[in-house]
This record gives C-alpha cells, structure tokens and sequence, in this order.
C-alpha cells in the first residue's frame, strides 16, 4: 500500500539543495498534472535498465505506454533483455470492481515460469493503487513461491512527479534488494555508478579509464544493471552519483545504513569527465592511485585533444542555446564549451536548485519558459545551433538554424572523452547540413 509517511519523507529529503538552503519540500504532487511525466513513469524509467529483470505494470494497457522504451538505455546483459517487452495485467472495470489480485498473480507466474527472470518488478498505478489491491501481499507469496525477489513499486502518478517516482524506485530497490546477497569477494576500491542510465552507452565510455585505475564497479543502479550485483551494493566502498540528483535519498540512506560515502559527478565534457575522475580517487585517499590517474587523465586528454583539431576551426565563434533538463541544462554546456562553442542560454525548467546554481556558473542566460523565450533568443544574439529535444527541432527549422539532439532520443553517446569527439562530430555535421537553411525559407512557388 501507498506509505504516506515515506511520501513526505522524500519530498523533504535532507540531502536535497531545496532543504539544505530553503527549507521548502521539492517536486510537490500536482493532481491531475504529469506535464514532465507523473510518479509511475519516474520509476519505470529508473528500473528499466535492470535487464535481468521483468517490469508488470498493474493497471490498464493505457498506462503501459508511459516511458516504455523512450531510452536508449543499452545493456551487454548476454541473456534474455526483458526491457523492451511490456507486461500489463490489463485491469478492466470488472477488476476494478472486484479486485485485480487474482490476475496479478497470475500474470506473475507467467512471467516466471516462462521468461525465468532474475527479479520481477511490479508497478503500482493510479488505478490499482485507489481500489486498493494488496500487491505487497500478491509479491510476497509470489516469492515464496518462486524463490526470487517480486518486488512492489509504490509509485502511482498521482503521488507526484517524475522525480520523486524515481526516489520510490530507490526506496523499493533498497528494501527488497541491496544487502540480501554476499559477494565472493569485496574489493577495496569497489564502487556503486547511480543514476546513469547508460543511455547509447554513456556509462561504457569511462568504465573502462576507471577500471585501467584500479576502481571496479560493483552495482550499477541503473544502466546496464544486474540484480545479483545490486543485493551486493552494500559491500562497494563508494557510491558514485552521476547528474542523477533524484536518486541523492538512496546514497544517503546507503550511507546511514552502511556507512558508503557517496560523490556527485559529470561524465559530460573534458573538464567534468577529468574532475569526476579525480572526485572518485581523492574519495579514496590512496596516493598511488591518485598519481596513477593522473598521468591517464593526462593521456586521454591528450589524444581527445589531437582527435579535436579538424573540428575546432569549423567550430569557432560558434554560437548555441541549449534547451534540455536537469543536470544537462550545465553539463552539456560544459560539453559544448570544451569543443569551443559559446552557450549563450540554457533551460532550466527541469533543474533542481543546485543545478541551477552550477549551470549560473557556465552559462549567462538561463531560461525559464524556454518555449517563449528561445526563438527570440536567437534572433538577438545570431546563434548558430539549437541542442534540445525533438520537440525544439521546429523552432530550428523555422529560425534557419542547425539542429542537434541531445535528450535520451540521441543516437550515439555524449558521455566522457569519446563521447566529446561524438559531440563534436554531430554538430558540425548539423552546421554544414543545408536542410536547415532550406527548410526555413520560401517555398520554390513563392518567389
């Protein structure tokens, strides 16, 4: 059932910008609204990455299609991804009238016994969640009966937000999951990456440096996740969030519960991707591995570099807005300014307070209603390109400017060094594209 208590708990978490300056609870449920997405898809998204895992929706096929599939969240998972199949009870009116735990566990054994997953999760919906069926009880005999985790996820979107739906998620992995499992062994500069969806590989970009270090990644909660290495999570010495801030209540309660500090990173640009390095080690304290990093950042940075020269001519004097969310509104534009292009604005319109503040440090406009205010924008200050979501690619077309998209949409990875060089690609191509001007202009009749 829906626990009230640990609803407001997360609205006024500790650890959040919002209570540490404002005293003031953050992402407050609006009824009826999911402008930027409702509970239930916050969580979907946060747990789809487990690929291990199988994801039933309790409630209408409706709700289904919110956030499925939406990411490019790549896995190397060798078995069977159950990501991208939809599993949904289907609840009906007669279900609603009657109670749809008979069906729940009937869909449950389905899944089990012929996808043989390593975890089920079973989201709660608007739907189930007020006719009030019993799914910690349907889960719980369920894993008896199975032997493996069938895990309930409270987040109906009527609670709120997507970002809170996400810390509903945190909540409901760090119950059923994290600590339930011994590890063969516990390395001593073991790791949790949170947060990173490994969306288009992202993650896959910098693993590899941190592992050349010395650093091995014990859990990945979520991109590329496995539930058998998250019941370990307890035992990493570290916990690494990366841009994700709505999952900042697990590394705390992970932190009070046992005692795993956690650091706040970007794998976005030259300069965050080499911070972020140095973050990680300097948690450790070992002086050897300290030094060690070094001279591989050193390195890498040195052939980004080199891999960097034909495109930095065409990009000088360059001009961009940029139109994204959350942490991306400052690490984009950090990405952005390392391959030599000035951001005139970026959208903070998804950006907690501490994004805020970092993206004020890098960027001199920020947007509040970027829908308003980008088009004028870029009539004032001449700008050259637009990185935004799908949905900005008319104003891009309209104003006769290049295009880039940088949402969960895009198609390759932005992430660490080698995802800069794909940056950087990716907006020369759409500078030179001559669709933009053309698509802008009057049509061959009208002149």
């Amino acid at each position: 059932m829906i626990n009230k208590k640990l609803i407001k708990d997360l609205l006024n978490e500790s650890a959040c910008s919002h209570n540490k300056d404002k005293k003031s609870s953050c992402d407050k449920p609006k009824p009826g609204a999911t402008s930027g997405g409702c509970a239930f898809e916050g969580a979907q998204i946060s747990l789809f990455p487990y690929a291990d895992a199988a994801h039933l929706v309790h409630g209408p096929d409706t709700c289904l299609g919110a956030s499925w599939e939406t990411r490019a969240t790549l896995t190397s998972y060798e078995g069977e991804n159950n990501t991208p199949l939809g599993y949904c009870t289907n609840v009906t009116t007669n279900d609603i009238i009657f109670g749809g735990d008979k069906k729940l566990a009937e869909a449950i054994a389905y899944i089990v016994e012929r996808k043989k997953p390593k975890a089920v999760f079973v989201y709660e919906t608007c739907v189930t969640g007020m006719i009030g069926d019993n799914i910690d009880f349907t889960c719980k005999e369920a894993q008896e009966r199975f032997g493996i985790p069938i895990v309930p996820v409270h987040s109906p979107g009527f609670v709120g937000g997507k970002n809170l739906g996400s810390r509903l998620a945190g909540e409901a992995v760090l119950d059923a999951l994290v600590g339930t499992r011994e590890p063969e062994s516990i390395h001593p500069y073991g790791i949790n990456l949170i947060g990173d969806y490994n969306v288009t590989g992202d993650m896959w970009q910098y693993v590899p440096i941190l592992e050349r270090i010395g650093i091995k990644v014990v859990s990945t909660l979520s991109g590329d996740g496995r539930i058998e290495d998250i019941c370990c999570a307890h035992r990493a010495k570290l916990n690494v969030i990366v841009c994700a801030k709505s999952l900042i209540t697990l590394c705390r309660k992970m932190q009070e519960r046992y005692a795993i500090p956690y650091v706040s990173v970007s794998f976005y640009g030259k300069r965050d991707t080499s911070n972020a390095i140095r973050s990680i080690v300097n948690a450790f304290g070992n002086e050897a591995m300290i030094q060690k990093a070094e001279v591989i950042i050193a390195e890498e940075e040195a052939k980004l570099e080199a891999r960097l020269l034909p495109y930095r001519e065409l990009l000088k004097d360059k001009k961009a807005i940029l139109n994204t969310g959350g942490n991306k509104s400052w690490s984009i534009a950090s990405a952005l300014q390392d391959i030599g292009i000035e951001v005139v604005a970026t959208s903070i319109r998804k950006a907690t307070e501490e994004d805020i503040a970092i993206a004020r440090e890098y960027v001199p406009i920020l947007m509040k209603v970027p829908a308003n205010e980008q088009a004028k924008l870029i009539d004032e200050h001449n700008i050259d390109i637009l990185l935004a979501g799908g949905r900005s690619l008319y104003t891009a077309l309209k104003k006769r400017v290049a295009f880039v998209d940088v949402n969960q949409e895009k198609k390759v990875s932005y992430g660490a060094y080698g995802g800069l060089e794909n940056l950087a690609i990716d907006v020369c191509a759409a500078l030179a594209n001559p669709v933009f001007k053309l698509a802008g202009g009057a049509a061959p009749w009208e002149n």
